[in-house]
């Protein structure tokens, strides 16, 4: 097709994009304009649309798209000799557009940028650039708006990454730009003299001062640039722009260390008073709200920046503190909360030893800590007030969105953390005392029998709540006083279910205080009270009980028949209580707890009474036989079995447990047998097999093989993951025991055999993740609790060669279990037990070497996804490390067949060198930016990846004959 039969194709498809009344030919549209942007010819007939007048927006929004994105990602296609042709067509366009539409402008700016981003200065000619720039405006003065836009466009293309340049030219690049920055800085003051552009001026200024180099302070401080922005911040117009500036300037001033703060002095000195000149505006209520916000924006600047120096206490500091005080008391949440990562970043200065290691001996550190706390306690103070309020439930709250909902929950979260901030600063009593006064306040109109407004009792309560860790086990003064108000407080819903939630988190002061045990009747009554009125009050109800029994569980020792009334109570159903099944682990965990804690012969009695309710129901479904239990609903099972589990996992006594599950397996057995295609109650099960196993370890008795024989004989048939999954909890307790070996070694084979013929390609792996994780979890295992049983056995190989099959699965928790085993493998001979395995080991590995070095360097390079890269190196080094200079040469060999169009002579030298060094002993981390760079650099469009993988070949490689 001729380059102006395309054009007018591409006008068509744009034309049946936007306009066409059907769906399937917008669509069919939309794939061929994709396809076509793919192509070489995309350069040359974007280019004649954009240059020809003819053209209308939607073709010339699509068409600079288009360049800016093949200029961004495919420049490589282009011959070298092309580069002058289209830096002087997109130059003609960024001109004759300078009047047009401002998408099509900015797209051809990028593209401009991006062209820069991939051509040396020298190359570029004209000095570079920004030599080149400044020439172009000086001879088209009408057309400085366009060329002011690229101009603010450059700094920020330095760090866009998907601009397709290799790291090492990305570097070059910002070095470029930060030597131009005087010329740059020299452009911008003289476009200053043009009034309409000097809010641009200032946009393109603010976007080189991101670069974070060049110039001194000194210089800055009495820069035209700089005095335009500050008194920009009192202009209608420019105040945007100007913040914007100022912004950059307290962060330009703050890049770096803490030394060199003190030459950023000249600079500082001259922001902040003119910041702090704005602090009436604050509060004015004739200003916009985005006005006032773009104002806080600075302080809270102004507070991150230099809150080591704020931490100093002087008087200067206190200004910008008492500053920082008024954007937090802002009624608008969104620009009072700009200051809290202050307050918890003066916090941790204010707390932290680290912050007065200079001042030399204990003493010293301490009467400094002591100053500083003391100069900052009253602003403290008043910030309890200032965000305890916003916790506070709205008028409307049934009315809210799920939106609204969601970021009032936030606003509570937030809120809390600024109160922690506060109790480490003050102490968690001084903030008790604090907001039991407001709790104190909100009861006191609760009573006369007058219509009670609770939503301030509860604002209070979640606030006292959120400090909790802060204040100590045995305060006596406030807590006893808090504790007496809950049961007087009304039975509303959402504050019930706070008063419920703060006893939970009080649960240690129970145990701990004098007054602890006296109120303990009372707290269960409210608690019961919460597991009655609503779902929500039932959960914190639930949870708080938890929190209670695993602290106080001795003082409950005593109580267990009325524990264990409510406990049939919530989990029969029957009782009247709201408690939904998942929370009712909690109770489960709750009592399994204060089990815990009896002597062994009454433990015994206490697990049978909790198991009771729990196995009855079970029980009566196994009676009805094999059609019934097989056409129930799992959640019919799961919501009892899910409790044993829990009874397992948190009733502590061996023993007990053992017992337990030798009565219970007949029924498990059935369940086993008559639902092994269900997933969700096969989880469940072996859920509560594998807490069982955990806790009563050697006491499970002649129930162990029943269950091993159990799953081995299930998983041939129906493949539940949960098998290999419960199979790892099994080798972790019994793996290392003589006796269990017969066992584990006829388990071990059968599991792993099988699931090398279920997962023979890759496909298999993607159809099959769960398989392909709990497998390999299972297989490193075994490599650390049971390796005299694992790697001797003939299933190994096979189990090595299925590792290569799915290394590159991108299913992320599988490929991570596969690559922590070779890991595993390789790092074998690094414990004492792998050691003399270390021959059998090497028996395989070695054969397989040079194919493993090669999938992992494919990984490395575009076959898994980035987010992989720790674990790949790892495993890269790991097989580096035991195999020393042969597995140098295996990646020697690897990345030899990268051709130099993707990869250079210099950046494989540097990868291969970080290698040798990293595998001999040098810091492992030295290795992460070659390894990244050489992931980049084979990563930089679709071309390059796709020849790297082509050459590497990783789905060709590990397809290995699986016996």
């Amino acid at each position: 097709m001729s380059s102006m039969e395309l054009q007018n194709t591409v006008k068509e498809a744009l034309n049946a994009l936007y306009h066409h009344p059907d769906d399937s030919v917008r669509m069919q549209a939309d794939r061929w304009l994709q396809d076509f942007q793919r192509t070489i010819d995309a350069w040359q007939v974007s280019d004649n649309l954009l240059h020809d007048s003819s053209s209308n927006l939607e073709t010339l929004i699509f068409c600079s798209q288009t360049l800016r994105s093949k200029v961004q990602r495919d420049f490589e296609e282009l011959p070298s000799e092309a580069f002058r042709p289209l830096r002087d067509s997109l130059n003609a366009l960024l001109k004759n557009l300078h009047k047009g539409p401002p998408k099509v402008r900015t797209q051809i700016s990028l593209a401009v940028a991006a062209l820069a981003v991939h051509v040396p200065k020298e190359d570029w000619g004209d000095g570079g650039i920004v030599n080149w720039l400044r020439d172009e405006m000086n001879s088209r003065p009408e057309c400085i708006p366009s060329f002011l836009e690229l101009l603010t466009v450059l700094p920020e293309e330095a760090s866009n990454y998907k601009i397709a340049a290799r790291t090492e030219r990305r570097r070059q690049f910002e070095k470029e730009l930060i030597s131009s920055m005087e010329v740059a800085l020299n452009i911008l003051t003289a476009c200053l003299s043009l009034n309409e552009l000097k809010e641009q001026v200032l946009e393109a200024f603010a976007s080189w001062l991101r670069l974070r180099h060049g110039i001194p302070a000194s210089v800055l401080a009495s820069h035209p640039l700089v005095l335009t922005a500050l008194s920009g911040l009192n202009s209608e117009q420019l105040s945007e722009a100007a913040v914007d500036v100022i912004s950059e300037l307290i962060h330009y001033t703050a890049a770096g260390s803490s030394v060199g703060l003190s030459l950023q002095l000249p600079l500082i000195q001259v922001l902040v008073p003119q910041v702090m000149n704005l602090k009436e505006q604050l509060r004015d209520s004739s200003k916009d709200e985005e006005d006032v916000k773009a104002i806080a924006r600075l302080f809270a600047d102004m507070g991150d920046s230099y809150v080591e120096l704020i931490a100093n206490g002087s008087d200067e500091s206190m200004m910008i503190v008492h500053a920082l005080l008024d954007v937090a008391s802002h009624p608008e949440y969104n620009i009072a909360s700009m200051t809290f990562n202050f307050w918890h970043n003066l916090q941790v200065n204010l707390t932290e030893r680290e912050s007065y290691l200079s001042f030399g001996n204990e003493a010293s550190i301490e009467a400094e800590r002591s100053r500083r706390l003391q100069i900052f306690r009253s602003s403290y103070e008043s910030l309890v007030s200032l965000v305890s309020f916003r916790v506070q439930y709205p008028q409307d709250y049934q009315d809210l969105s799920r939106e609204d909902l969601k970021e009032f929950k936030q606003t509570r979260y937030a809120v809390a953390d600024v109160l922690s901030d506060t109790a480490s600063v003050l102490g968690g009593e001084a903030t008790l005392k604090i907001l039991y006064m407001k709790l104190v306040e909100a009861v006191s109109n609760c009573r006369n029998n007058e219509p009670c407004e609770w939503r301030p009792a509860e604002a209070a309560l979640y606030c006292i709540r959120a400090i909790a860790n802060y204040v100590s086990i045995v305060e006596v003064e406030v807590m006893p006083q808090v504790m007496a108000l809950l049961p007087k407080l009304p039975q509303q819903p959402q504050l019930l279910q706070t008063v419920c939630l703060t006893i939970g988190a009080y649960s240690k002061w129970f145990d701990a205080s004098p007054s602890g045990l006296s109120v303990l009747p009372s707290v269960v009554e409210i608690l019961m009270s919460g597991m009655s009125l609503s779902e929500d009050s039932a959960a914190a109800a639930a949870l708080a009980f938890r929190h209670i029994c695993d602290d106080c569980r001795k003082k409950l020792c005593g109580s267990l028949d009325g524990l264990f009334h409510i406990y049939h109570r919530a989990v029969s159903g029957e009782g009247g209580y709201k408690v939904s099944a998942e929370d009712s682990l909690h109770l489960v965990e709750a009592f399994s707890m204060v089990i815990t804690e009896l002597p062994p012969d009454h433990a015994k009695k206490a697990l049978e009474a909790l198991c009771l309710p729990v196995v009855t129901p079970l029980q009566e479904i196994v009676n009805q036989g094999p059609g019934p239990l097989q056409q129930i609903i799992a959640r019919e099972l799961t919501v009892n079995i899910d409790r044993l589990a829990n009874i397992f996992r948190y009733v502590n006594h061996p023993e007990a447990v053992g017992d337990a599950i030798q009565r219970l397996w007949p029924i498990f057995k059935a369940i086993f047998d008559h639902r092994p295609w269900d997933m969700r109650t096969m989880e469940s099960l072996c859920r509560a097999c594998k807490y069982a196993v955990r806790t009563s370890g050697k006491f499970m008795g002649v129930t162990i093989g029943a269950m091993l024989e159990e799953i081995q004989c299930l998983y041939q048939q129906h493949h539940q993951p949960c098998f290999l999954y419960l199979s790892s909890e099994v080798i972790k307790i019994f793996g290392s025991d003589p006796s269990c070996a017969n066992y584990l070694k006829s388990l071990i084979e059968s599991l792993f055999s099988h699931t090398t013929h279920l997962l023979t390609k890759i496909q298999d792996f993607t159809a099959r993740p769960d398989i392909a994780d709990d497998c390999f979890l299972l297989a490193s295992r075994c490599i650390r609790y049971c390796p005299h049983i694992f790697v001797p056995s003939a299933i190994f190989p096979s189990l090595v060669d299925c590792s290569m099959v799915g290394i590159t699965i991108q299913h992320r928790e599988a490929c991570n279990s596969i690559l922590t085993f070779l890991s595993d493998i390789f790092d074998l001979s690094n414990s004492s037990r792998g050691e003399q395995y270390q021959s059998i080991r090497d028996s395989v590995i070695l054969p397989r070497g040079a194919t493993l070095a090669r999938i992992l360097i494919a990984s490395l390079t575009g076959a898994l996804p980035s987010s992989r890269l720790e674990a790949v190196t790892y495993a890269l080094l790991a097989l580096t490390r035991a195999y020393g200079a042969k597995a140098l040469e295996w990646a020697k060999e690897s990345v030899s067949l990268l051709p130099p169009t993707a990869v250079t002579e210099a950046e494989r030298s540097r990868f291969l060198q970080a290698l040798s060094e990293a595998a001999t002993g040098a810091d492992v981390n030295a290795l992460t930016a070659p390894v990244e760079e050489l992931s980049d650099v084979c990563r930089r469009n679709r071309t390059v990846q796709e020849i790297v993988q082509g050459v590497l070949r990783p789905l060709e490689l590990n397809i290995s004959p699986v016996s």
